[in-house]
């Protein structure tokens, strides 16, 4: 049996994914949850094999909450049954850990379908979430960090100038010299393609390159 765990703040989709699963020799529903805090408590409570998870729910998401439950139970899947198709919603919910992502209007000889295939090991994606994923991954590899990837002292750098510091108290920061922070400052302005300092912080923080290396 696959045990399947239904969370969904709107109470015609639970009734409805019930009525239907409960026709399923092979599956057995073990609770329903109206909000991610309740999904990550009930799956503490029940240890489902699947969630079927919404996205947009009160108190908690279902990316949030996809999140609290693969990193207490790694083995359990979740598979996201949503209205929404787009890249703000595709990409961060497979990096949450869901296993799978279909649309509310799929068949419902289909999700059985999935469910089974997500209980096997397989990824299960809606056409649209798969096109979502790769146009995101192509974007991330386009990306002028990632095509032309900063060294640990020019991540320091950058790190520290999107704090607001001059070059000298950057080179105070990292022991260095102040032509050797100028170097590395012209070096990131190529390879991020911005004109000014400005620019090169507005570009960490919108890809998260404000915290710099790690490295001493």
């Amino acid at each position: 049996m696959i045990r399947v765990l239904i969370a969904d703040d709107h109470h015609v989709v639970r009734r409805g994914l019930l009525f239907f699963l409960k026709t399923q020799k092979d599956i057995e529903v073990v609770g329903e949850a109206k909000n991610g805090v309740e999904a990550v408590q009930l799956v503490k409570e029940v240890q489902p094999d699947v969630v079927l998870m919404d996205l947009v729910m009160p108190e908690m998401d279902g990316i949030q909450a996809t999140k609290r439950i693969k990193s207490l139970y790694p083995t359990i899947k979740v598979l996201m049954l949503t209205s929404f198709a787009d890249k703000d919603h595709v990409l961060p919910a497979i990096d949450a850990g869901a296993s799978g992502y279909q649309l509310k209007d799929i068949e419902p000889d289909d999700l059985v379908h999935t469910i089974r295939q997500i209980m096997r090991g397989e990824n299960m994606l809606h056409p649209e979430a798969t096109t979502q994923l790769e146009e995101g991954l192509l974007e991330e590899k386009q990306k002028l960090h990632v095509v032309n990837p900063l060294t640990p002292r020019e991540q320091d750098v950058l790190a520290e100038l999107t704090k607001g510091k001059s070059n000298r108290e950057i080179a105070s920061s990292l022991f260095v010299t102040e032509k050797t922070v100028k170097t590395h400052i012209s070096n990131i302005f190529a390879k991020l393609q911005v004109q000014d300092r400005t620019q090169a912080a507005l570009y960490a923080v919108k890809h998260g390159l404000t915290e710099g290396s790690g490295q001493v």
